[in-house]
């Protein structure tokens, strides 16, 4: 019923943003006597936004055409190397440039949000390294004889695409950067390539911004998930997907309901942010009410993840702190972070998260007691948030040099 009751809602806004939107530019269109006079430039103004708000958004796309670097521009080639049920593994390199740089696979987060959420990530990283990037699909369309996703499912196409990555450069070791919630399961996989001494355990893993011990300085977010039990989770937060979708039947946590957990915590600076941008619509500032836009766009678009993937993680990573007691297993078998001993670590975090708080991501390097300490680095972001650290002008500038500088140590 959840569900159902959210694509009726759906239907309605997007009803009022085509509305919005249609008396907009029939307000301020030229040929409109009355479009200059009074109020009308404010009102028009003030549906664009109304527009804006209450429109549905699919899954993003990429969109990297061209990299510069130095002054010169590079054309930017995309492939999906990989195809797989619930994620594929695309790749990203630059036309005309030695396909022998260092290869990066950075896993994006399976929490709602695309991994174009990861675009600004990836377009930095390709001016010192060939981009690969898991592209999780929406659970909404995966058809239920596919089977299941759960948490150690995320750990297996992980070790899959990096196993892929060193069969394509034999003796060339991946790198592999972890981007908030799969900090976790990159970190496992870690484990379990250094336990079975795979030529495809990554030369560094960098992680950002990832819950692997929540006890520490614990958010809203880690709150939320802790004091309830996971039954609560089970029988409030999960629903069948309807009939429309290829994926009709399958048990998930909507993308819906993420996003407006996420909004609720910041509800006042959402609202201050589209009020800015009616702002800068008035004092004709286009490009910086686009940039307003341009992010509300990637951020409202969002997908469904499997039950069976939330609630292990929720229970695992929240609850039972699986990881920093050492009582996590995959498949069965228990994943020994003593055994990572040939990858460098790197952890960062945002002196501002209020997601995953300071000292969360820190944690993995004093798990990791059987790796020598010149091979872990930490790295706090002054001044950022939990976005800061991987987009935006604080990342290009002072988070990605960091990472470039640690990978070309211990390359």
């Amino acid at each position: 019923m959840l569900y159902h009751a959210y694509e009726m809602q759906r239907s309605w806004m997007n009803s009022v943003s085509s509305w919005a939107s249609i008396n907009a530019s029939l307000i301020s269109n030229p040929a409109n006597p009355f479009a200059k006079m009074g109020v009308m430039p404010m009102a028009a103004n003030a549906l664009d936004v109304l527009a804006h708000a209450t429109a549905d958004y699919g899954k993003p796309a990429f969109g990297i055409t061209e990299v510069d670097i130095d002054g010169q521009l590079y054309p930017v080639i995309e492939a999906t190397v990989v195809n797989r049920p619930f994620g594929d593994l695309k790749r990203f390199r630059l036309d005309g440039v030695d396909d022998t740089r260092p290869k990066l696979l950075i896993a994006a987060p399976m929490s709602g949000h695309y991994a174009t959420l990861l675009r600004g990530t990836v377009e930095r990283m390709l001016q010192q390294y060939e981009v690969y990037i898991t592209d999780w699909a929406d659970a909404a369309t995966v058809p239920v004889h596919e089977g299941s996703f759960d948490l150690d499912d995320y750990i297996d196409y992980l070790m899959e695409f990096l196993e892929y990555i060193e069969g394509v450069n034999p003796g060339q070791r991946p790198h592999m950067m972890a981007v908030c919630q799969p900090s976790v399961p990159a970190f496992a996989a870690t484990a379990l390539l250094n336990q079975h001494k795979s030529p495809a355990a990554p030369a560094t893993l960098t992680m950002m911004g990832g819950p692997i011990d929540t006890r520490e300085s614990p958010t809203t977010v880690n709150d939320h998930a802790m004091n309830r039990p996971i039954q609560w989770f089970r029988q409030n937060v999960i629903t069948s997907v309807p009939m429309k979708y290829r994926g009709a039947g399958r048990k998930v946590y909507p993308g819906f309901m993420q996003l407006s957990a996420f909004i609720s915590m910041n509800l006042q600076s959402h609202m201050m942010s589209h009020y800015e941008m009616f702002k800068h619509l008035t004092a004709g500032d286009d490009a910086s009410a686009q940039a307003t836009k341009d992010f509300y766009d990637e951020y409202r678009a969002v997908c469904d993840m499997t039950a069976e993937f939330y609630l292990q993680t929720v229970e695992e990573v929240f609850q039972k702190h699986s990881i920093p007691n050492g009582t996590f297993e995959h498949k069965g078998e228990v994943v020994d972070l003593t055994q990572i001993t040939n990858t460098a670590l790197l952890a960062i975090e945002g002196e501002r998260d209020d997601i995953s708080g300071l000292g969360q991501t820190k944690a993995a390097l004093k798990l990791a007691t059987g790796l020598k300490d010149d091979k872990k680095r930490y790295y706090m972001a002054e001044g950022a948030g939990h976005y800061g650290i991987f987009n935006g002008s604080r990342w290009r500038d002072k988070v990605a040099p960091v990472v470039e500088e640690f990978v070309a140590a211990h390359g």
